[in-house]
């Protein structure tokens, strides 16, 4: 079994990304820079906007960061939105989800400009990807495909199951992993699927991101299987000093000994998560897409 390293990985796609930004620098040219805006004070959303600043940082990019109170009217978030569409020094920026219940976010995201959107969640990068066409990917799914192939894991006519249908994970993850850079076929798995041990137990790789901790159990997984952990949900735990551990969609000591490949929780899908980002506004800044 062999334990698939995304912290490292992350790493050296950052030290490549330096070393573009340094050219540029060296060039003249303008540095990237990546907004975020922030609702309230969710702790994991903090957290993981705090890192994206931190990584920005290591990179050599610029970086902002816009806070609202959770009483922020939808309008003056829509406001600042437009503001970031028609700031010329930002090259891409992100809303932190989730946002306040009085917000819609389909609203919110339909509102970024999908030049600057560099999760690739608006529907535009959404058509574009699901056709082929140059686009930003969401993180996840993009940061996935590149463990999968800095990995060397062979793809080409493999089943692959995707358990988890969200917008942001479960449907991009099973179209990418269907297009002929991957060349996979594809099942999409969710919690009203019929037979799902056995469906789960057919896949060469199953990427879990079902959103339930420890769902994924040894019987559901074949021998030899690639396992893909895409959870990361907070559950209590008394010897931390956060005082709460992250645990992954996927049972790791029973799953683990079945695995050819297994990304751990933390330390696999989340540093790509957040790399992937740097990557879609390297793309943003150079005006490729």
């Amino acid at each position: 079994m062999i334990l698939i390293d995304g912290k490292k990985i992350a790493q050296e796609i950052k030290l490549e990304i330096a070393e573009k930004v340094r050219n540029i620098n060296a060039q003249g040219g303008k540095i990237p820079h990546l907004a975020a805006i922030l609702v309230g004070h969710d702790g994991g959303s903090e957290t993981y906007v705090a890192f994206k600043i931190k990584d920005c940082e290591e990179v050599g990019f610029k970086s902002s960061l816009h806070r609202f109170e959770d009483q922020v009217t939808e309008d003056e978030l829509l406001d600042r939105v437009k503001q970031l569409n028609n700031d010329d020094d930002v090259d891409g920026f992100i809303v932190q989800l989730p946002l306040p219940k009085h917000i819609s976010e389909q609203k919110v995201i339909e509102a970024i400009d999908p030049q600057k959107d560099v999760d690739g969640f608006h529907p535009v990068n959404v058509g574009r990807m699901v056709i082929g066409l140059p686009s930003f990917v969401s993180a996840t799914p993009d940061g996935i495909v590149e463990l999968l192939t800095r990995y060397g894991i062979e793809t080409s006519g493999k089943n692959c199951v995707v358990l988890g249908r969200s917008n942001i994970v479960g449907r991009p993850m099973s179209i990418l992993m269907s297009q002929k850079a991957m060349n996979t076929t594809v099942t999409v798995a969710h919690s009203r699927t019929k037979n799902l041990k056995e469906v789960c137990a057919s896949a060469d790789i199953l990427i879990a991101a079902i959103g339930s901790p420890e769902f994924v159990k040894g019987d559901m997984v074949k021998e030899g299987a690639v396992v893909i952990d895409v959870g990361t949900t907070r559950v209590p735990a008394t010897d931390t000093k956060s005082g709460f551990r992250l645990k992954g969609d996927v049972c790791f000591d029973e799953v683990a000994p079945k695995c050819s490949y297994i990304t751990p929780v933390p330390g696999g899908v989340g540093p790509m998560t957040r790399v992937a980002l740097l990557k879609n506004t390297l793309l943003a800044a150079s005006k490729q897409i």
